[in-house]
């Protein structure tokens, strides 16, 4: 090693690329995290199941018992007793339970009979009082909103593992506790609640993408999302196993009790332990990880390893790091196209889970076979990321989505496998924009608001999954304005896109002062400049 290699300051990329992105350490932490990732995509969508839609009517003693099948055996009948217009009246009454029901009196509806008796409908009442289901959705997503702000602060102060413990393990408690609601609004608190104290993805996800080298980053991540694919797809099947709702919920809520044993086995994130200017936790830290991995790293190597001087951790407020990476112009800007982003993305992709359940078919196999198209887009995703950086897969995807989204209520009903391939299309597209989205938006702010930053991003643009749990009450004015709104946000995000920095090939910034170089020519790449664009080899 020269004598100007022995002098110059060593960047923990360099240090990471030599711990590996794959050895024991990395593997380990992969099967903690792809626990977390599986399950909090059944935690995101249970309610669609959970909280199923189920046919029901008014139950009329003159029509029927109270032991009578859900279609009563008066309904095949042409005129039992003689009368023609008693029939007509109780079979109205099969189809609109919500009416007022006229023979010679009227008679106001008062109970009646479902389909599925032990539903979470039935269970609570909840016949002709369809926005009530769909609240439980806007209650989630609302509970995430505000969850994201606080779970973001808590990840970037006391660390990744810190909120993702507590968050897994409340997520866990809060989810059971559910499956014994007794009532419908306190079902929709604790889900509110559950949402926004309960989801360990955001500190998880900031854990993978700083445990490993930036170029690394993106393979670890896809294989992550493939298990948040995974666990989409199953939950369909576990549904349909077992159907009771609050045995269902008990079921999906369980295994996750066991995140609060990660306090034992779960390490702490480097990159946060020197960007809080916890230097000396740090590098015992990557001693470890190099033991656990069988790798050789120099001490005189750790010795010159780069970091932010304690002096702006140790004496420098969280809020006041936050206001300063607000106060600057560049990144103000960045956060606005991020919210639209996340507005995108959220409103997309829950508003197409949500729909799958109402497509023609077996509502698990469909909603299965719509989540299945995911694992492709992940695999896309590393694939493109890796060749053609950020910008341009994100631009492309936003842009010809959207166009295959607006043309797809245009085509005539005769050519519905038409229709159908240009939705699978969407959202495979769709899936690959979140990914990006979701590894983007961490690239552009610096480590000690990182995960804030990438919170409140994703918090505000949850206004998306806000509304998309109300997107199948449009389909009653145009059975294609769901998808002609989905389509416009799409382009309208992918326009936007053309306005933010390439990020691919610099590394993850520790400060404002760095974030904002970021797309310039002075801007610090991965690679040395003092080694002449060659990687330095680490001894």
């Amino acid at each position: 090693m020269s004598a100007e290699n022995l002098n110059r300051p060593v960047h923990l990329d360099e240090v990471l690329e030599k711990l590996g992105a794959f050895g024991r350490h990395q593997l380990a932490t992969m099967c903690l995290l792809a626990l977390v990732y599986a399950t909090n995509s059944m935690y995101n969508v249970n309610y669609v199941f959970a909280v199923e839609d189920v046919n029901y009517r008014c139950q009329i003693p003159s029509c029927d018992s109270t032991n009578a099948s859900f279609f009563s055996p008066w309904l095949n009948q042409s005129s039992p007793d003689g009368s023609e217009e008693y029939v007509k009246q109780c079979r109205r009454y099969a189809t609109d339970g919500c009416a007022t029901f006229n023979t010679s009196e009227v008679v106001e509806c008062k109970e009646w009979v479902y389909d599925v008796p032990d539903s979470f409908v039935a269970e609570f009442g909840l016949a002709c009082e369809e926005w009530k289901p769909t609240m439980v959705g806007t209650a989630h997503n609302f509970g995430s909103m505000v969850g994201l702000l606080v779970q973001g602060q808590i990840s970037d102060r006391f660390g990744r593992k810190t909120a993702a413990v507590f968050a897994g393990t409340m997520g866990a408690v809060l989810g059971l506790t559910k499956s014994f609601a007794t009532s419908f609004w306190f079902y929709v608190v604790l889900e509110a609640l559950e949402a926004a104290i309960g989801d360990a993805l955001s500190p998880m996800f900031m854990l993978s993408i700083e445990i490993v080298e930036k170029k690394k980053a993106v393979l670890f991540q896809m294989i992550l999302l493939n298990c948040y694919t995974c666990g989409l797809i199953v939950m369909p099947f576990i549904s349909w196993a077992v159907p009771y709702w609050r045995t269902f919920l008990r079921v999906i809520y369980a295994p996750t009790l066991v995140i609060l044993t990660y306090s034992f086995f779960l390490d702490e994130s480097i990159r946060w332990l020197f960007s809080k200017g916890k230097r000396e936790k740090g590098i015992k830290l990557i001693e470890k990880i190099a033991k656990r991995n069988g790798v050789q790293i120099d001490k005189r190597i750790l010795n010159r390893l780069e970091y932010i001087d304690e002096e702006n951790n140790k004496n420098v407020d969280d809020k006041k790091l936050l206001l300063k990476t607000f106060k600057s112009r560049i990144m103000m800007q960045r956060f606005l196209v991020c919210m639209v982003w996340w507005l995108t993305v959220t409103l997309i992709n829950y508003g197409m889970m949500i729909s799958a359940v109402f497509i023609d078919g077996n509502k698990y196999v469909n909603f299965a076979l719509l989540m299945l198209m995911d694992i492709p887009s992940n695999v896309f995703y590393w694939l493109a990321l890796s060749k053609y950086k950020r910008k341009m897969p994100l631009v492309v995807s936003f842009l010809i989505g959207g166009i295959f989204c607006v043309l797809q209520p245009f085509v005539p009903k005769g050519y519905m496998w038409i229709r159908l391939s240009l939705i699978m299309a969407f959202e495979t597209l769709a899936t690959f924009s979140y990914n990006i989205v979701y590894m983007y938006t961490s690239e552009l702010f610096p480590t000690y608001t990182r995960n804030s930053m990438h919170a409140i991003c994703s918090s505000v643009g949850r206004l998306g999954s806000l509304l998309a749990p109300q997107t199948p009450l449009l389909i009653s004015y145009w059975s294609g304005l769901p998808s002609l709104i989905f389509g416009l946000t799409s382009l309208l995000s992918g326009a936007l896109t053309l306005l933010m920095p390439e990020t691919a090939k610099t590394e993850l910034p520790d400060t404002v002062e760095e974030a904002e170089m970021i797309g310039k020519n002075t801007l610090q790449p991965l690679l040395d400049p003092s080694a002449n664009g060659k990687e330095i080899e680490l001894k």
